[in-house]
């Protein structure tokens, strides 16, 4: 007998379910309503609703609602600090059974060899995670970190088991220019998904023009609103910093809710163990004043949907049995998760051998990290909640800084990759009196990044995360903490609850240093030149809206 029918007869009650849940209210995906009845499942699969059916096993739910599996629309799993598998168990956890993560982190590392680590990564593990392969590897031509991908070599990728597309499109220069290499890489895939803040009128038409279909990086709700009227499904993003849900949340209703998900991105591993997942996100956005259930219909069947799954997203004949049990609609507490009808404690994972720290540098003199000069600078601002930079102009004279009291600290960033080049700026808005910290995590090139209060805890920081061969630091005087990142200085091959141990190290060094809150997931947006305005990398300055290397000091006018 095929396998389908063997499906097909169980749907008709003819077979004995595997296993059939009673008495629960299910979410129907599909209406955004809920129905109260039984779900059967056999062989990983619903094959139906209703009390006719008779199972194996059965269990009462006594009512507990059910909902299908979340999904996060997009994610970078390095940026979380953990091993592909770690952190699927982790975020399985929290109800999320299908993860579309894009791998470009490791790519710039390790470029083909990192993508293959990271497919390997998704075998048996208890969350389904798929890829969309890395589009901009380099971030930038100028910002070649330690690989180039170019579109034959993600050709090999195109048609391997968990891949789904191309991934985020972040050189919009290109695209708009109509790149050569763009164009082939954008014609391996029908599923693109685009990076394109702030773009908007008829540069945008062009973007979407060109094939690119979703955009995460919308920061208020006209640069949504209008995306959406063109075309492209909304990823509304909550990350460690990346705060958006409140000012998109709006944009989501009745009509819209198809093409909105919720997508991650990069969160650290302390955020996803302590407040949770895609459950945090639809918690937030219910609590902005969304109806739960359009932000089930958003964590569900309209990521399936905007990727093609159509065997997943809802609880309905013929779909995969991901789901979850959750306490009510509106606090979303998980409290049990299946992925193909099996507990994820069930799944055990295979083992994958973790890649190289890739660190090939030496730690910097104070010669090498010395600014000189005075008058009007350029002065990267940071943005609260946001990746997004401003570009400041302030009168500064070197010798001062650092200038603790406008909030006035070095910038530095090294290249990890065996050039022996240091970049020098400032920046405003870590609010740090004292300490450096320093991380080997610094998008998407990734060399070692720091910021801090005096020259000689920045050379400390930096040279801590040499010696751990990839890592992130935080010193205060006698006061340090490390977090040793040994899979290619992104990941850590710990459990999660050591990594978010460390992490919790670290954020006690830096409260006491006055800073910001999620210092480092600052840190590590401060080098990608591909979200405006004003980046730092290995060379100095880079200034996004002109997209060139600039000069610290402002060139004096005629």
């Amino acid at each position: 007998m095929a396998f389908q029918d063997h499906l097909i007869n169980a749907a008709r009650g003819r077979e004995l379910a595997d296993v059939v849940y009673r008495n629960a209210e299910i979410f129907n995906a599909f209406t955004c309503t809920w129905e109260h009845s039984d779900l059967a499942i056999k062989s990983g699969t619903v094959i139906g609703l209703g009390p006719e059916y008779r199972g194996i096993a059965e269990r009462d739910l006594h009512g507990a609602c059910v909902v299908p599996g979340f999904i996060d629309a997009h994610v970078h799993i390095e940026s979380s600090l953990l091993v592909p598998q770690e952190y699927a168990r982790l975020v399985a956890t929290r109800g999320t059974t299908t993860v579309i993560a894009d791998p470009h982190e490791i790519a710039n590392v390790f470029g083909a060899r990192g993508i293959g680590y990271m497919l390997e990564g998704r075998k048996g593990a208890p969350v389904d995670i798929l890829y969309m392969l890395p589009s901009c590897v380099p971030a930038t031509s100028l910002d070649v970190g330690g690989a180039t991908l170019g579109a034959r070599a993600l050709s090999r990728f195109s048609r391997r088991e968990g891949v789904l597309g191309l991934g985020e499109m972040m050189n919009v220069p290109g695209v708009l220019a109509g790149d050569p290499e763009i164009q082939k890489k954008l014609g391996l895939f029908l599923v693109r998904d685009g990076h394109a803040p702030l773009l908007t009128g008829q540069d945008l038409n062009a973007y979407i023009l060109a094939g690119l279909q979703s955009d995460h990086e919308c920061t208020t709700r006209e640069e949504a609103d209008e995306k959406l009227r063109r075309g492209m499904y909304i990823f509304l993003r909550e990350g460690s910093t990346e705060k958006n849900i409140e000012a998109l949340v709006s944009l989501v209703t009745p009509s819209t809710v198809s093409r909105c998900c919720f997508a991650t991105d990069d969160c650290h591993a302390n955020l996803l163990f302590r407040h949770g997942h895609i459950d945090r996100c639809i918690r937030t956005a219910v609590d902005c004043g969304l109806e739960p259930e359009l932000a089930l219909r958003m964590a569900t069947l309209s990521a399936a949907e905007r990727f093609g799954l159509c065997d997943r997203g809802a609880l309905a004949p013929g779909r995969r049995a991901d789901f979850c049990i959750i306490n009510n609609p509106r606090d979303v507490v998980v409290t049990e998760t299946f992925c193909c009808g099996k507990p994820i404690g069930e799944f055990a994972g295979v083992p994958v051998p973790i890649l190289p720290p890739a660190v090939q540098c030496r730690t910097p003199t104070k010669k090498a990290i010395r600014i000189t000069g005075s008058g009007p600078a350029r002065v990267i601002g940071l943005v609260q909640n946001q990746i997004l930079t401003k570009s400041l102009h302030v009168d500064i004279d070197t010798k001062d800084i650092p200038d603790l009291d406008r909030d006035l600290l070095k910038v530095v960033v090294c290249n990890r990759y065996g050039k022996r080049r240091t970049g020098v700026g400032i920046v405003h808005g870590f609010g740090f009196s004292l300490g450096a910290i320093a991380a080997s995590v610094s998008h998407d090139a990734h060399n070692i990044v720091a910021i801090g209060s005096s020259d000689d805890e920045i050379i400390l920081a930096i040279d801590k995360v040499i010696r751990a061969q990839g890592g992130m630091t935080a010193v205060n005087g006698n006061d340090a903490a490390v977090l040793p990142l040994d899979c290619a200085g992104l990941m850590s091959s710990l459990p999660a609850q050591q990594v978010v141990q460390h992490l919790e190290a670290l954020n006690r060094v830096t409260e006491n240093m006055g800073g910001i809150t999620e210092p480092f997931m600052y840190l590590s947006f401060l080098a990608l030149t591909v979200i405006p305005a004003l980046r730092i990398t290995d060379r100095g300055l880079f200034d996004v809206a002109s997209f060139q290397d600039v000069p610290l000091f402002e060139t004096p006018g005629p």
